[in-house]
């Protein structure tokens, strides 16, 4: 891991972001599985640092049966008991019983989790951010696929978490202009 190199702002304060940022994040990323997990952390992450979520990933993925899909739709309330019991993951009921009902959610989708979220990747070129300042909150992107996915029966996905998501799965490229990592 190079350290020197110029990244964006928030990928500088610890090591792990580092790692995160110049190995995983705005790197497009396929897969019904994949995505859930993406989804399920940015869920988990609402209100909270996202450090938090990075370090206890590896505890998300035990609890979570690797984010399988099916094994977390088969999830019951012994499992959600056994979740709010396990101090490596963030224990919020509501988020729990969100990341049940998800799965449960992504496995009706009949062209799968990853085609249905990237087919809200814009499109054509856009205008990088210049500085942190610059990267939205939010994108009419973001809105409309929040939109469709709470009209197909998941929850904790509003705007902000969508567009997180898409930041993190290389939807889209919020790199910084003099960030290594910003494609030409």
């Amino acid at each position: 891991m190079v350290t020197d190199r110029p990244r964006c702002a928030w990928a500088t304060s610890t090591p792990e972001y580092v790692r995160y940022h110049d190995e995983e994040w705005g790197t497009p990323l396929r897969g019904d599985d994949a995505l859930f997990e993406r989804l399920c952390l940015e869920a988990f992450q609402s209100g909270l640092s996202w450090i938090t979520i990075l370090r206890k990933r590896p505890a998300f993925r035990a609890a979570f049966a690797g984010f399988d899909i099916d094994a977390v739709a088969a999830f019951d309330a012994d499992d959600e008991a056994r979740l709010m019991a396990d101090a490596g993951i963030v224990r919020n009921r509501a988020k729990i019983a969100a990341a049940v009902g998800n799965a449960r959610a992504a496995q009706e989708l009949p062209e799968g989790l990853s085609e249905l979220l990237w087919s809200f990747a814009p499109t054509g070129p856009r205008a990088r951010p210049a500085t942190l300042a610059d990267v939205p909150a939010t994108s009419p992107e973001s809105v409309a696929m929040a939109r469709e996915l709470k009209r197909r029966g998941f929850v904790f996905v509003g705007p902000t978490t969508a567009y997180a998501l898409m930041q993190a799965t290389g939807m889209v490229d919020d790199h910084v202009a003099d960030c290594f990592r910003a494609s030409p």
